[in-house]
């Protein structure tokens, strides 16, 4: 970065070949050794959505999704589908964390903020995720399982009408290895999977967190390949929503996301990746892609 010009791919292979734990200790170093602020300099040398990838790469990663979150309800608008991405697909404790690091970068209660920026049966469903814990992995129970399946039942596809309260309840207070046995249970009551009901019971952005915590139980990757294929599908790129999850799962599961986004679009990531960006935003993408 230093004097006229920037070199962007010597920026990429530095960041993208550490892990953020690494990157955390590069950032420490450089303010230690130079007296400035890494973070900022990237800010002035970058733009565009290069300096997106590159600043969610130099953020811990709860900040990541708080900074996510954040911007999903910031201004004017709210954008629901984030906030059903990131809150969705996180446990219990994860929500915790996140939920009490978002009061100390906004000073504002982030069940409070989600509060005012929905409404109806979704805000409902966000805020018991938020404030309900879920019950711990190790309570898995068939029995119970098919109560739930019951349960679901009578509150959707068995009466004319539809009690959305206890789909909430019941998807929002399980463990995921309960939610699992539940919809086996839904299967085997009714010859149809737990998807279909709620496609058949449900509407608008409260069908799309349920849906979202049903892919997520069923498979985290295959939730993920199938927002990467959304992001990228017809006219335009979605941009945020692109970086935001191959940067958040970069050390998580991208590798088990990019097999299945192969096998369920029978192209590769990369490739896919590559049609729809360029120059050093599309290198860079990339690079976090390949990264074994």
């Amino acid at each position: 970065m230093k004097g006229f010009g920037t070199d962007e791919q010597a920026i990429i292979d530095v960041l993208c070949a550490r892990s953020n734990c690494q990157r955390q200790q590069i950032s420490a170093k450089y303010s230690e050794e130079l007296g400035r602020d890494l973070l900022q300099d990237l800010k002035s040398e970058l733009s565009g959505n290069l300096e997106n990838v590159v600043l969610g790469l130099m953020l811990p990663p709860l900040n990541y999704q708080c900074h996510h979150l954040f911007k999903a309800m910031d201004g004017f608008g709210t954008n629901e589908r984030t906030l059903i991405e990131v809150i969705c697909s996180q446990s219990s404790e994860q929500l915790q964390q996140i939920a009490k690091l978002y009061e100390e970068l906004y000073n504002r209660p982030l069940v409070e903020h989600v509060c005012s920026e929905t409404s109806g049966d979704l805000r409902r469903l966000l805020t018991l995720l938020l404030t309900t814990a879920r019950d711990p992995p190790s309570k898995v129970d068939r029995d119970l399982a098919e109560q739930q399946a019951k349960q679901i039942f009578e509150a959707g596809e068995a009466n004319w009408g539809t009690e959305e309260s206890t789909f909430s309840k019941i998807l929002t207070r399980s463990s995921f290895e309960q939610l699992e046995l539940l919809f086996d249970e839904y299967k085997k009551l009714t010859q149809r999977a737990i998807e279909q009901a709620l496609n058949a019971e449900l509407s608008g952005k409260f069908y799309e967190a349920l849906s979202a915590i049903v892919e997520y139980v069923r498979s985290p990757p295959r939730f993920f390949a199938k927002r990467l294929y959304e992001a990228m599908r017809g006219l335009g790129t979605d941009d945020s929503t692109l970086i935001r999850i191959i940067v958040s799962r970069s050390e998580v599961d991208l590798q088990n996301i990019k097999e299945e986004f192969e096998r369920m679009y029978s192209k590769t990531l990369e490739n896919a990746v590559k049609s729809e960006t360029s120059g050093d935003y599309g290198r860079i993408l990339c690079a976090l892609i390949g990264k074994p």
